[in-house]
């Protein structure tokens, strides 16, 4: 007797010779019992959470069972081994023998699986001696039921004829399926009408799995509509269940659709915990022809699911051109946002397979690449961080802002710097382009040039200078000479230096009054002292000043403390405020009519180290000004490479100051800690050699000569020669390397003081001061908000002073390097949206977008073929031969392959002129011989 193995392949082949439902042989692959579907993740300093689709349909098989389950059940009957044998080689009286001959068991077993392999003869001899229709294997499968699953019309009729139970259930408990159920899922359309004009109920187990869902689930329309014929229920009775319209859906079954939809299927039926309709179903898988019909027949275009997605998020999601842009002709809410804040744009570029004709899309229909969500990531932050040069270009266009910055602080330009570098240069085209030629030649009298400082200004509600600072963070402090950037600060700083002035007579009235008031109190010999009359009301005065400046110190700390307590200066002004407020109460009374001033002894101190910090901070605010500003710098950098000078040989100065207190023990200018301070001063050449050696005093004797004589000679060679002489020269050749960098250290402390001041006057902790003040202290400080936008200067003029001249001749170097394009502002760069109203069943504003630039066609990748095919067949022969041995392979081919397809598209341009001409010459020779041919 064969083995058990053979006898399973057998059967196994006899069962796909009696269907065609598994006659393809598909393998089930095991299903996921995760609701979610994994997606790409948004990446975020803060959080990083995967976008759910929608709890995504995961559709593996169309079986109710497994084939391997239904054969081992099949297996495990009484006398399988046997029985099968003579079944599956047509031993038809055989096999009825053997049942004849044993029990009812055997019988059972012979019925099963002549309805499993379909064998119509054998099942009509076993029927006819008296098996039962009914009859089921050990996991409740009846004969029906193995019948209807190999779509065998001929047992299932004879079944029926004798009484088999077309409503019978496999199993009492943890029911699946009836035979109306397997006939659905076999895709047999004559099986289920015999079922049904048995009285098969159509809408068994409808609150889970219906047959109708099995019909749509096997994609089988013609079985679909007979079910919905026979009065199938095309939903479910309970909420948030699997709807047969959500399998087709999934499925993107366009026809199993219609007929649902036709006959009433629910398009608000809402699946599992996810909350997702059919609409959310069929974007997430890209069907656009299912999401047509289900917005036809009225499925809300922006309902959300749970996690407040919309169907446009899940269609941006998984890329699907096709499903958004039939959802944005729809007109869906391109702005919507869901849980996290994210709008559909955030979700377009996640993946970049298709990202960029994604974003294209919701960007020209009014999506804001500026948008922010919960997190404070724009869509740029996210283009960047998952490196996506082109789109981080295509939010560019549309005016995306590299400033703004996520809740941790970090702007988009960060990102962009460190992820996509590539992007920079491209980015400064922008302010290229910002110049334009009117009118005229380059090099007449007349020409004019006009500057548009709109492209240095992404956002007007933080102020001008915050572009310029972004690029002065992230260390492209360059930028700032750019002759567009260079005149905006120099315009700027015209406009609002009056700000600065302004602080400066404050705090000069502030610490001048201070100063009149220490003169008075801190510079008698005594304690108390006699304080003239007018002294009272300048204390007041200085203290209500004080209360400005603190009030000033808190208002910017609670703008960015982090930024603040960064700052030496700001300690420096706390020191201030707490010195004055320190001495300037001292204990009043007065004694016979005149009054005096009680002080104490650490008053004198605070007062002395307080007003010398009060005119300190006065020479910082006066190196504010551009005019000034160079030599404060050049203080401040010489004083900070000094003190670090020192900090690096702080030991050796330590090392001599312990040993000439130990040699010069009987000299009171040696001791401890006075020493140590001896010794930093006798760098600077106050040596007093014959006083110390050579003095006369008896308590001057010097008790180690020799010891003393060395080490004074190796103090005077190491510190006062070697030290003191690389130090001079140290801070001589930083000044020269400062004046050389003069410039851009101006500009860029100029921008620094620029977005210092707009900070406070943007301010949200100016909310509540009168709206009409800030309003004119705004206005007096934006440059862009007048009539500003634009510069109009003529380079060839002499007469031209508005702006320096160095600054008209970089622009006029630019724009002859430039070749000088004469294309309008209006034209190029087109700042302004326009408002189109749609007229439908009700009135939907809809913004039409025009981009600002044109930085992602320019730098495409078909524009960068081009232009590198431009590059290398204009080279010459000397230029290959200087090319590196490390071009690579693949660029060459690139590079060729770029050439062969322009190659061949000018040979195809040819081709098809030179069809069309011969074209026209036939029809012109074949008119001339209808002309000649007689009547």
């Amino acid at each position: 007797m064969p083995s058990k193995t053979s006898h399973s392949d057998r059967s196994k082949k006899g069962f796909h010779e009696g269907s065609a439902r598994w006659r393809d042989e598909i393998s089930e692959v095991t299903e996921d019992d995760s609701d979610e579907v994994e997606a790409g993740y948004i990446s975020s300093d803060e959080s990083a959470h995967a976008p759910d689709l929608g709890d995504r349909l995961r559709v593996k098989s169309r079986d109710i069972w497994e084939l391997e389950e239904i054969q081992h059940s099949l297996h495990q009957l009484p006398y399988a081994d046997e029985i099968s044998v003579l079944v599956e080689t047509s031993h038809y009286e055989d096999a009825i023998s053997f049942v004849s001959q044993e029990d009812d068991e055997a019988m059972r077993t012979a019925v099963l699986w002549a309805c499993w392999m379909g064998k119509c003869s054998f099942l009509f001899k076993l029927l006819r001696i008296g098996a039962d229709p009914n009859s089921a294997d050990n996991g409740g499968r009846s004969c029906l039921h193995l019948s209807c699953l190999v779509a065998k019309e001929e047992c299932v009729k004879l079944l029926l004829d004798h009484g088999a139970d077309p409503n019978m259930w496999d199993a009492k408990t943890d029911r699946k399926a009836t035979p109306l159920h397997c006939a659905a899922s076999a895709k047999s359309l004559s099986c289920v009408k015999l079922l049904i004009s048995h009285g098969a109920d159509v809408n068994a187990g409808l609150n889970e799995h219906s047959p109708l869902h099995y019909a749509v689930l096997s994609d089988a329309p013609e079985v679909v509509e007979a079910l919905l014929d026979a009065g199938a229920c095309p939903d479910t009775p309970q909420v948030f269940t699997e709807t047969p319209l959500h399998v087709a859906a999934s499925l993107g079954s366009a026809t199993c659709m219609k007929l649902l939809l036709d006959a009433g299927a629910d398009v608000r039926a809402a699946l599992g915990p996810g909350r997702a309709t059919a609409l959310h179903l069929a974007a997430v898988d890209g069907h656009a022809e299912c999401a047509g019909l289900l917005l036809e027949h009225g499925a809300h275009i922006d309902w959300p699911n749970s996690r407040g997605q919309t169907s446009l998020h899940l269609a941006a999601l998984a890329q699907s051109v096709e499903v958004v842009e039939l959802l944005v002709a729809k007109r869906a809410d391109v702005r919507a946002r869901d849980i996290d804040g994210r709008t559909p744009l955030h979700g377009a570029i996640v993946r970049g397979a298709r990202a960029c004709d994604v974003a294209r899309l919701l960007l020209s229909v009014g999506a804001d690449p500026n948008a922010p969500d919960n997190f404070g990531y724009t869509p740029l932050h996210i283009a960047a961080l998952n490196e996506f040069s082109a789109c981080v270009l295509l939010l560019l266009d549309y005016g995306g802002d590299v400033t703004l910055r996520t809740n941790g602080g970090v702007s988009a330009l960060s990102f962009i710097v460190r992820r996509v570098p590539d992007v920079i240069p491209r980015y400064i085209c922008k302010f290229d382009d910002a110049v334009h030629v009117s009118e005229h030649e380059i090099g007449d009298v007349d020409c004019e040039l006009t500057i548009d400082f709109r492209p240095l200004v992404p956002c007007l509600s933080r102020g001008e200078a915050e572009l310029l600072l972004a690029f002065v963070e992230v260390g492209r402090k360059d930028l700032l000479k750019h002759p567009v950037a260079e005149t905006f600060l120099f315009l700027k700083w015209r406009r609002i230096r009056k700000f600065f002035v302004m602080s400066f007579v404050y705090h000069a009235i502030f610490i001048t009054l201070y100063s009149l008031y220490i003169l008075q109190i801190f510079l008698c010999e005594d304690r108390t002292c006699d304080v003239p009359s007018y002294l009272r009301p300048v204390q007041y005065v200085i203290v209500l000043l004080n209360l400005c400046f603190m009030t000033k110190e808190i208002f910017q700390a609670c703008l960015d403390f982090s930024a603040y307590i960064r700052q030496w200066e700001n300690w420096l002004q706390l020191l201030i405020v707490t010195g004055v407020f320190l001495c300037t109460i001292p204990t009043w009374y007065r004694d016979n009519g005149v009054t005096n001033s009680n002080t104490s002894n650490w008053q004198h101190d605070v007062a002395a180290i307080t007003i010398f910090f009060c005119w300190f901070e006065l020479m910082m605010i006066i190196g504010r000004f551009p005019t000034f500003g160079l030599y404060v710098q050049m203080f401040t950098t010489v004083t900070v490479n000094f003190a670090t000078f020192l900090l690096a040989y702080s030991c050796l100065l330590i090392a001599f100051g312990l040993a000439f207190s130990v040699l010069f023990s009987n000299y009171p200018a040696f001791h401890l800690p006075a020493g140590l301070v001896k010794t930093v001063m006798m760098m600077s050449g106050e040596l007093e050699y014959e006083d110390i050696f050579y003095n006369n005093c008896t308590n001057s004797q010097i008790y180690y000569p020799l010891t003393a004589h060395a080490m004074f000679l190796i103090f005077v060679l190491l510190v006062t020669v070697i030290l003191t002489n690389l130090l001079v020269g140290l801070a001589v050749s930083d000044i020269q390397a400062l004046q050389e960098s003069a410039g851009l250290d101006r500009l860029v402390r100029q921008t620094q003081l620029v977005a210092h001041l707009e900070s406070m006057l943007f301010s949200s902790l100016l909310s509540c001061a009168p709206q009409q003040l800030m309003a004119v202290l705004r206005w007096g400080a934006l440059l862009t908000a007048s009539h500003m936008r634009t510069l109009n200067i003529r380079p060839n003029d002499p007469r031209e002073s508005r702006i320096p001249r160095e600054l008209i001749a970089s622009i006029y170097k630019m724009v002859v390097s430039r070749k000088a394009t004469k294309k309008s502002i209006r034209k190029n760069n087109n700042y302004e949206c326009r408002i189109k109203k749609c007229k439908g069943e009700e009135d939907i504003e809809r913004q039409i977008v025009k981009r600002k630039s044109y930085l992602y066609d320019r730098f495409s990748n078909e524009s960068q073929n081009v232009e590198r095919r431009k590059r290398t067949t204009s080279a010459n022969v000397e230029a290959r031969a200087q090319r590196p041995m490390s071009f690579n392979i693949n660029a060459i081919q690139e590079i060729c392959m770029v050439d062969i397809k322009t190659q061949l598209t000018d040979l195809t341009k040819k081709l098809n002129k030179f069809v069309e001409a011969t074209d026209a010459k036939l029809s012109c020779i074949e008119k001339k011989l209808d002309d000649r041919q007689p009547p």
